[in-house]
């Protein structure tokens, strides 16, 4: 039998002590080789004319070039999974959705607190993250499509007939998706149906996401907590790092948020938030996948329409990357793909239609 290959990476950080014990915690883990490393983006760059590693890990704040500088550079030309290495601060959270948004593929955050090898919980997540990462598929990404015109305010979720509530919207997406999210949410009106998201975004990180959201949207847009009820004028972004699924009867919908283990390399999953809607509110609900690597959320989109819910994907030519919404495609879960101009509108004429309970 012919042994695994092991998972190639090269460490990136300006401190020769964060790189060595980085180094020591992968190589550790078994499986992993650190074949080179660098302290900072130029001599990173002068590497990889003779290194082509499965998985880089990348701090942001650096000497000649920061880090998100790097990134963009880098998967502009030549793509591949990164995982950045980030301090756990506001600053640093900021810093953190924009990699994000530049195509990283997770973040784990030092701890504040003694050195990297003696937290368990940061070599956990660090082993983890190399390990999803050497398994995903990174696209050169493209940048975000700009709209012809400036995105206004759609009509209101109109009034169900009998006086009904409007259906429940739930949302997935990845890489890219939050810039989507955020031409997307502040298109909607104050009054627009409930919301749930599954952001792939790593623990600390969704309450920043959240406000800075919150602030530019008409709508509430927060951070799930556990038993939230879901109601209209309310977006509920699941805590990064953990899952959030709906419960409770369709007509009061709440979120259950829970840390449970990954579900294939995602925390939170997509899938978990689609499969719980399907169960709890069926046909009671509009879903949708937006800009992301991968495929998480295609067999909860199946299960939705399977449900009589109704199903939306970005299209290829708005999205960063269209990997969610195609692979939902793919399995014929997704109904209509739309621009991502056109989404908001879509959404709303689609939570506004009566459901068979």
């Amino acid at each position: 039998m012919v042994p695994e290959r092991s998972i190639s990476v090269m460490v990136i950080d300006d401190s020769a002590a964060v790189r060595a014990q980085v180094g020591a915690i992968l190589e550790r883990a078994g499986g992993i080789e650190v074949v080179a490393s660098a302290q900072d983006p130029v001599a990173a760059a002068r590497l990889l004319r003779r290194v082509t590693p499965d998985v880089i890990t990348l701090d942001i704040e650096m000497p000649k070039m920061d880090g998100l500088t790097f990134l963009k550079k880098l998967m502009a030309a030549h793509p591949l999974p990164v995982v950045m290495v980030s301090s756990h601060t506001q600053r640093g959270a900021e810093a953190t959705v924009k990699a994000l948004q530049l195509g990283a593929f997770g973040v784990v955050a030092k701890p504040q607190e003694g050195g990297l090898r003696e937290s368990a919980a940061f070599a956990e997540a660090l082993v983890a993250e190399v390990r999803g990462a050497a398994r995903c598929r990174v696209a050169r990404l493209k940048p975000p499509a700009a709209p012809a015109r400036r995105l206004q305010p759609v009509a209101r979720c109109g009034p169900q007939p009998g006086g009904g509530a409007c259906r429940v919207v739930v949302i997935g997406s990845s890489t890219g998706g939050t810039e989507a999210l955020r031409a997307l949410l502040t298109r909607l009106p104050e009054a627009c149906p409930p919301i749930a998201i599954a952001q792939h975004m790593p623990p600390g990180y969704t309450a920043s996401f959240a406000r800075n959201l919150d602030a530019a949207c008409a709508l509430t847009v927060k951070e799930a907590e556990e038993g939230d009820r879901l109601r209209p004028g309310l977006a509920l972004i699941a805590p990064g790092g953990g899952h959030m699924e709906i419960v409770g009867p369709p007509g009061a919908p709440k979120v259950h948020c829970f840390e449970g283990p990954h579900e294939r390399n995602y925390r939170p999953s997509v899938d978990r938030l689609f499969h719980s809607a399907a169960r709890v509110l069926g046909a009671r609900c509009v879903a949708l996948l937006l800009s992301g690597m991968g495929d998480d959320g295609a067999a909860g989109m199946a299960a939705l329409r399977a449900a009589g819910a109704a199903t939306l994907g970005q299209d290829e030519a708005s999205s960063v990357v269209y990997g969610m919404a195609r692979a939902a495609a793919l399995r014929g879960a997704v109904e209509r793909e739309l621009p991502l101009e056109r989404l908001p509108h879509a959404l709303l004429q689609l939570a506004a239609r009566p459901a068979m309970a």
